[in-house]
């Protein structure tokens, strides 16, 4: 009772600090918010039992807190140099980005991100992959404009976050590259419309949160895992094989539907090349979830086993149902627009 009392207690903090970023007006109140999101965060990633928990815990403490100490000099230095309307400057914003990226994981300031979340619970890499970068994002989206920098930044985070995961066994890794190449997407969003990267945010949400069920309720961590898994019945692997695809952005799938605007609305604002390189390398990442799901499918070859460990009697309904919602959720959208 003790543990989850103080787990409340952090992650109350942890939502304040979140929104006082989110509703701050002056960028010192921004970095205040991220201070207090941050020191709310490390309780929750720490561990007495395992010490690689806690050497996480440490990694994430120091790189958060280095973007934190650049934010703050880089504020400092442009109140001291620039004009008030420095946002639109190329130099001072990319400094102000620099931070705000190296505090999400985008690339190339992507390296603790992976490591960090190898050694986590499913419910702290939700954390990571969701909450924590909703005001490092909010932040960006004030000063972000097209420009060499963040074009650069696009294509490395599309293009590690694909090639990355190729090689991973770790489930919780291939997430994280995962959520690397989901960056690219939603900063190419956030540079043409404030709407389209937030719906791209919370569409990448409910499908995290749909993947982190499964891995939570099955209790996988590793593919070798998702190929031997006797004890699961081949329909959890086909509603996986699903959520999965819906998460790499396959057409069918509720996950393209962001995909699909962000590409309506690059083409319409003349980024035509971007767009058609940041789709073929979003292909790659669709192979290694496929390669995830139709493996786990082919070669179960125990399939006399009727049994389905589950650590939680709520999952078997709400999963199906989850994965509904996945899969239907585009061909309701659709059939919405037309009828408007």
């Amino acid at each position: 009772m003790n543990n989850n009392s103080m787990k409340l207690l952090f992650l109350s903090s942890l939502m304040m600090g979140t929104i006082l970023s989110i509703s701050s007006n002056s960028w010192l109140g921004i970095w205040m918010g991220l201070e207090i999101n941050l020191l709310s965060i490390i309780p929750m990633l720490t561990s007495n039992k395992k010490m690689m928990i806690n050497e996480s815990a440490i990694k994430y403490f120091i790189i958060q807190a280095m973007a934190s100490t650049m934010l703050l000099i880089s504020i400092l230095l442009i109140q001291m140099k620039y004009t008030i309307w420095w946002e639109k400057e190329t130099i001072p914003s990319s400094m102000v980005l620099s931070s705000m990226m190296l505090k999400i994981g985008a690339a190339p300031f992507h390296f603790w991100l992976p490591e960090v979340m190898s050694s986590s619970s499913w419910m702290n890499c939700f954390l990571l992959m969701t909450w924590q970068k909703i005001a490092p994002m909010m932040a960006m989206s004030y000063c972000i404009s097209m420009s060499i920098f963040t074009f650069m930044v696009i294509l490395m985070s599309i293009s590690i976050g694909a090639m990355g995961g190729l090689n991973q066994t770790s489930i919780r890794q291939i997430m994280a590259y995962s959520s690397i190449s989901h960056l690219g997407w939603m900063i190419s969003a956030m540079i043409i419309s404030e709407n389209a990267w937030e719906l791209y945010f919370y569409i990448y949400v409910i499908l995290n949160m749909i993947m982190i069920s499964f891995f939570k309720s099955t209790n996988l961590f590793f593919l070798n895992q998702v190929f031997l898994a006797s004890n699961m019945k081949t329909e959890i692997k086909f509603m996986m094989l699903m959520s999965l695809l819906s998460l790499g952005g396959l057409p069918p799938m509720l996950g393209f539907l962001p995909k699909w605007i962000v590409i309506q609305l690059m083409i319409d604002n003349n980024m035509t090349t971007l767009m058609l390189i940041m789709v073929t390398l979003t292909t790659i990442t669709l192979y290694y979830y496929m390669r995830i799901s139709f493996s786990a499918i082919i070669m179960s070859h125990t399939e006399n086993s009727w049994s389905m460990k589950m650590t939680n009697q709520k999952s078997k309904t709400l999963l199906p149902f989850m994965t509904m919602v996945s899969m239907l959720g585009l061909i309701c959208t659709s059939n919405i627009i037309l009828f408007y």
